[in-house]
């Protein structure tokens, strides 16, 4: 039994059963995929996977105990790695942060640069993405800290942990007839076009008062929005922490705290992992409420241990 024979049945497990897209995800061949798992088949005694000719179009139920203990197995064999390299070279390596743009973009900047200045020797990688690719990135191994507000907690193979707390804040260009509202209203934003994020939050507020919006475009991240508020397009709902009043010139924040619920920025590892020092040093650095031991209590115990 080979590792590498591991990798090759949970990575066409995770592929949807499709040997090609494991083939390339792994940059092997698939006729080498289908080989090597044969070969695993013949020395377990066993079926992995279920076939309609040439093709996989199941997991037999020991296939199924059979990745799980593969996975168990591939992510000690990765510890076991991290834990040398943490022995040998604690202050150098690799780190890849899969982020939203408006965390790497606001938040971000200031840790990222302490960091550095802690760790010139690691080399730091940021992934911008949506949450659903940040969890799925994370889950994968194709990233070692996720950071986003929503979907990270849909994955099993992820734990997660709160950061802070935030809320959504409506802008509007300078002269805009919503300024002269005293006390803003869902019922008074949907009189006019908005450009917001595509937010389950957002949505649900409106819904929860049987009000229709008129959403006249949907952008992924804050610096988009205000574009286009700027040119008039509507008015913006973005979050606040990502409204600068010495940089947005031209455009007025209105807080909306009363009107949409608060979100929570959430951290996720994947499930088992070993951290290295310096990963542990920059959860500390993005979330100082976040010690080690809160960390390894989570990665422990499988779940959330620490409550904002």
């Amino acid at each position: 039994m080979k590792l590498q024979q591991l990798r090759y049945i949970v990575e066409v497990a995770r592929q949807g059963l499709n040997v090609s897209d494991a083939a390339e995800a792994l940059y092997t061949s698939q006729p080498g995929v289908s080989k090597q798992i044969k070969l695993l088949e013949n020395e377990l005694g066993v079926t992995i996977f279920e076939r309609s000719g040439k093709r996989f179009t199941g997991i037999t139920e020991p296939g199924h105990a059979i990745l799980e203990g593969a996975e168990r197995i591939l992510r000690e064999a990765e510890n076991l790695k991290r834990l040398g390299k943490d022995h040998a070279s604690g202050d150098s390596g690799a780190l890849v942060l899969a982020v939203t743009h408006n965390q790497a973009r606001y938040v971000l900047p200031t840790i990222i640069q302490t960091f550095v200045a802690h760790y010139p020797r690691v080399e730091l990688a940021l992934r911008q993405g949506t949450p659903a690719q940040i969890a799925e990135w994370v889950e994968n191994g194709g990233a070692d800290i996720g950071i986003a507000t929503e979907g990270l907690d849909d994955k099993p193979g992820l734990v997660t942990l709160p950061v802070r707390q935030w809320h959504y804040c409506v802008i509007a260009p300078t002269g805009h007839p919503i300024l002269k509202i005293r006390h803003l209203a869902l019922s008074s934003l949907v009189r006019w076009p908005l450009i917001v994020t595509d937010s389950i939050g957002i949505n649900a507020a409106f819904q929860r008062q049987e009000l229709e919006p008129q959403i006249a475009l949907t952008a992924l991240d804050a610096d988009v929005i205000k574009t286009y508020v700027a040119l008039g397009l509507g008015l913006g709902i973005i979050a606040d922490f990502a409204f600068d009043p010495t940089r947005d010139t031209g455009l007025v924040n209105i807080a909306a705290a009363h009107l949409f619920e608060s979100n929570t920025t959430r951290l996720g590892l994947r499930r088992g992992v070993f951290l290295r020092r310096f990963e542990y040093d920059f959860i500390q650095l993005f979330a100082p409420h976040l010690d080690r031991h809160a960390v390894e209590r989570t990665l422990q115990g499988g779940g959330e241990s620490y409550q904002l």
